[in-house]
Order: structure tokens, then C-alpha cells, then sequence
């Protein structure tokens, strides 16, 4: 019996202090608290690109026109009374790349073709300086072209002629005037600002040249450019059935 006890003394022992070599595991082995608790972590926040705002839509705003407003450019004896030529108040897209109103005057029977072309103009982000009423350089031609004005009613003669221009009637516009200027037989024209302009085809900001998309607009419309007479080439004009 003493020995018995004692015995059991020493299993007991060897259990308590770990003496008991470990027995060898042929299963797998039990999996730790990270591998049966799914991992969490915070969701990574999506980066948002901000986004920039859309230029306005095109406008077009049509109204009568006061004496007053006609100052300088229209006086009696005029081909076309003011009663019957109309403001259009527009969009048009800058040499700056922003978007600008401009006002041109024309006759009431042309608003509709005005405002189709210039809203495709828009549209494809075709460049103009600028679209000043000509009574803002007190009717003198001179002074809106060398400042690049986009202009169209002005009661004056045609350039060399006795005859009234079409702008006396109100169906003819000049578009951006100093890269697409009137240029003479010769290859001359008036405005030094404009003399690196005179050839076509050309690449440049606002330059019109045959057959391309300006030329067609207007000429969906019924409106001939000047750039295509024989001659003398007049590069910024457009006008009603042509003159």
C-alpha cells in the first residue's frame, strides 16, 4: 500500500508541472480565435472626383428695338425701317473658353436662321471675341472691325459701292472680323491687326474656312459667305442669298 500511495504521488506530480511529454497530434490543429472570428475593418471610404459645372445652355432672346437703341446706325431714308428689325439677345462661347451674352440687330425675317446657326456655334464651342451692337462704336465699321466685333444691321453702303449692303438690311453678319477679314484682289487689306489672316485654308482661333462646318451652318439656311467670291474675298461675311 505505501508504495501504491507513493506512486500515485509521483503521476500526480508529473501531470501538475507538466512533465508528461506531449503527444504527438495527427489531426489538424484547433484553429486560433483569428482564424474562427471573421476579421472586420473599416470600409475604405471611395474617393469622389468632383466634377465641373456644365457651362449654360444656349439662349436666345428676341425683341423689338427701340429708336434710341439705333442711335447711330439707323437713320431715315434707310432701306429697312427699325420697326422692322428685331434684337437678338444671345449665348456665345468666348476666345476665352467661358460662355458670354452678345446682342446682335437684324431683320425680323432672319431671327429664326440667326439663332439656329449661332446655337450650333455654341454648341461646338466655336469662338467669338466679341458681339457688340455697332452703335457701340457709333455706327463706324472701321472701329467694330479693328476691335474684332461681331456685328450685323448697320444702314451703310457696301464696301467700294454706291449700293446699299446687305448689313442696311439687316440680313448680313460679320463674324469675328480680324481673323476673317475683307481682303482685296491684290491680297491687301485695311487692318494691320489682320494682315497675318489673309490666306485661306489656315489653322487659327475663330478662322473660318471653306467648306468647313461654320460655312455649312449657313449655308443650311440659305446664306452665302463672302469668302467664296471671285476676287475680292470678304472672310468674316455672311448675308442672305448671298451680296
Amino acid at each position: 500500500m505505501k508504495r501504491a500511495a507513493t506512486l500515485a504521488l509521483v503521476v500526480l506530480a508529473s501531470v501538475a508541472c507538466g512533465g508528461q511529454s506531449p503527444v504527438a497530434s495527427t489531426g489538424p490543429a484547433p484553429p486560433t480565435t483569428s482564424e474562427t472570428e471573421p476579421a472586420t475593418s473599416e470600409p475604405t471610404p471611395t474617393a469622389t472626383t468632383p466634377t465641373a459645372t456644365e457651362p449654360p445652355s444656349f439662349d436666345a432672346e428676341v425683341s423689338q428695338v427701340t429708336r434710341d437703341q439705333l442711335r447711330y446706325s439707323w437713320r431715315e431714308g434707310c432701306p429697312v425701317h427699325y420697326r422692322d428689325l428685331r434684337l437678338i439677345r444671345m449665348t456665345y462661347w468666348g476666345f476665352d473658353d467661358k460662355p458670354h451674352t452678345g446682342e446682335l440687330v437684324v431683320r425680323k425675317t432672319v431671327t429664326d436662321d440667326i439663332v439656329q446657326v449661332f446655337q450650333k456655334l455654341y454648341d461646338w464651342r466655336w469662338p467669338i471675341r466679341r458681339m457688340e451692337l455697332i452703335d457701340v462704336y457709333k455706327g463706324d465699321d472701321y472701329d467694330s472691325i479693328d476691335a474684332d466685333n461681331t456685328s450685323a444691321f448697320n444702314c451703310r453702303q457696301a464696301t467700294g459701292s454706291s449700293s446699299w449692303s446687305k448689313h442696311a438690311y439687316g440680313e448680313a453678319i460679320d463674324i469675328n472680323p480680324r481673323e476673317n477679314p475683307y481682303v482685296t484682289a491684290d491680297g491687301r487689306t485695311a487692318h494691320s491687326n489682320a494682315r497675318k489672316y489673309t490666306k485661306r485654308p489656315m489653322k487659327g482661333k475663330g478662322v473660318i474656312n471653306p467648306g468647313d462646318k461654320v460655312v455649312r451652318a449657313f449655308a443650311q439656311v440659305g446664306w452665302q459667305w463672302g469668302g467664296s467670291w471671285s476676287g475680292t474675298k470678304d472672310y468674316q461675311h455672311f448675308s442672305k442669298g448671298g451680296g
